[in-house]
Parts: C-alpha cells; sequence; structure tokens
C-alpha cells in the first residue's frame, strides 16, 4: 500500500521538525527546507504557508516560547511567500530564504536587545555574522536533501491517484 502525496510530504516534514529537536550547531535547522518544500510541493498552499509556522510551534512546545519568536515565525512566513514566488527549490530560493531569515530575525535581536541607535544595529547584525553561515549551510543541506528524498521515493512511496 502507498502513502498519499500529502501524507509522504507530511510525514518528510514530521521528520524535518524532528531533527529540530536533537543537538545541532546554533541555526542550523530544517525550517527553510520545510517552508519552500511544503509551498512547492503541497497544492494547498494557505497550509502549505502554515506548515513551517506549525513545525515552529510544535518544536517551541519542547524548546520554549521567546519574544523574537514573533520575528522568526514572521521571516518563515515571508520565507514561504518567497517560495511561491520562486516556485522551485534552487540555490537562489535557498540563499535569499537564509538572508530573509537573518535579517528579519537579527532585526527583532536588535529591537528586542540592543540599543536602539545605528552604531546598536551594526553591533547586532556584526556579532550575527558567524551564525549565518551556519543558517545558509543548513538551509542548503536540509533544502537540497529533502527535494533528493522526495524526488528519489515519490515514485516508490506515493500513490498517483491519492492525495
Amino acid at each position: 500500500m502507498k502513502l498519499g502525496k500529502t501524507k509522504f510530504i507530511l510525514l518528510l516534514i514530521f521528520i524535518a521538525t524532528a531533527s529540530r529537536l536533537i543537538p545541532h550547531p546554533p541555526n542550523f535547522t530544517p525550517i527553510t527546507a520545510i517552508a519552500l518544500f511544503s509551498i512547492t510541493k503541497l497544492d494547498n498552499k494557505f497550509l502549505a504557508t502554515l506548515t513551517p509556522l506549525i513545525c515552529l510551534f510544535v518544536s517551541d512546545l519542547f524548546l520554549g516560547f521567546y519574544t523574537i519568536n514573533v520575528f522568526v515565525y514572521l521571516s518563515f512566513a515571508l520565507i514561504s511567500m518567497l517560495g511561491y514566488y520562486i516556485g522551485k527549490i534552487n540555490l537562489s530560493s535557498v540563499f535569499f530564504s537564509s538572508l530573509i531569515f537573518f535579517v528579519f530575525s537579527n532585526f527583532g535581536v536588535w529591537i528586542l536587545g540592543y540599543p536602539k541607535t545605528i552604531d546598536g544595529l551594526l553591533a547586532c547584525y556584526y556579532v550575527a555574522i558567524p551564525f549565518f553561515g551556519f543558517t545558509i549551510l543548513g538551509d542548503l543541506i536540509y533544502s537540497f536533501l529533502i527535494k533528493f528524498i522526495y524526488n528519489s521515493l515519490k515514485e516508490k512511496v506515493v500513490s498517483i491517484h491519492s492525495s
């Protein structure tokens, strides 16, 4: 018995979400991959946009909720919109997604914890640069891994007649 397309996609997303709960380098998470993957593969674009936010929420039940989460969740809603506009997972969509996360999450860090000056803003982004490397690397690895797994297994696991 094969899985329907939606169930298969949700299974991959569940596995990726669970990986956020294991030890990993800072910002090396699958959420960007989930945002891009779900918006490009799920037919229901509303569900696809909510998927990374639901994944964040579920994993944050275990990791904790912080004021910064508002900026993080917003960045992934924007990443979903970018993924919808670009329509595929490629180097451009992954890089721009990483950049969106970097800009929005660190803007939140500046708002919540740094002096509200240009120097404070620049200092905030400067100290975040090392984390950006982990963000890009994680986004690239997870995005292309989930895309590869889906493309490799979809005909073996997914039933064409069900969704």
